[in-house]
């Protein structure tokens, strides 16, 4: 079963949309309610707006689960300067840059410039959210405990998620608390996804203790969407 991109097109925009990475953020709407709006069939009409509108409200998406492509020569959907991962309090990482989702034998699935990784245990779409934190209630404050930072040169930044393991980061990036006022800039990491840890965001071992396993990753494809509007 493949996964469904639904494509929203206009004379000068075509917007495309992944329902299964939504978790409904919002900034769309709230951003651009004349394009994006639930209530409507299509839900999203970017003929009603300037492509310069629509494609600066698209990149607000935290997931990646809208882009644009431009027909009328405007620019392309750039890429952040820096890799930064922030924590979202009691959810996920919202992941920009220049982003490589890799699996443990190191094959590129995926080339992102948004994302929202799972850190909580429970996504059926791993590695990616899908809201399962807010069923489970997982409670994570998305803090750091103190600044650090390890020089690298700006580089793409790889993420595998490891075989019932934690998310192996590897290229320069920066990690923000979810109150934006602490960071931790490396070159690798590795971070809990079994939402278990007692040292998050980074990995302790205990995804072994508790038995987590991926074994749904890789089926995303067959999870329900949280809305699938046409």
């Amino acid at each position: 079963m493949t996964n469904k991109i639904h494509r929203y097109t206009s004379e000068a925009i075509d917007v495309t949309f992944d329902p299964k990475r939504c978790i409904h953020a919002a900034e769309c709407v709230r951003g651009l309610p004349a394009v994006f709006d639930r209530n409507k069939r299509p839900w999203a009409q970017p003929g009603n707006a300037g492509a310069d509108d629509v494609s600066m409200v698209v990149v607000r998406c935290p997931t990646g689960a809208l882009h644009f492509e431009r027909n009328d020569g405007g620019e392309a959907e750039p890429i952040a300067g820096e890799n930064t991962i922030t924590l979202v309090k009691d959810g996920p990482l919202f992941v920009r840059g220049n982003v490589e989702i890799w699996t443990a034998s190191g094959e590129t699935v995926s080339v992102e410039t948004r994302l929202a990784l799972c850190r909580c245990g429970a996504s059926a779409n791993k590695p990616f959210c899908d809201n399962s934190h807010l069923r489970i209630e997982f409670q994570d404050a998305g803090g750091l405990s103190a600044n650090r930072v390890v020089a690298g040169e700006q580089e793409s930044l790889t993420v595998t998620p490891l075989r019932n393991g934690p998310l192996l980061l590897r290229g320069s990036f920066e990690l923000l608390s979810a109150d934006r006022h602490t960071n931790y800039q490396g070159t690798k990491a590795e971070l809990c996804r079994c939402g278990g840890s007692r040292n998050k965001p980074f990995c302790d071992g205990t995804h072994r203790r508790i038995g987590f396993t991926d074994a749904d990753e890789g089926v995303a494809a067959n999870a329900q969407p949280l809305e699938l509007p046409n």
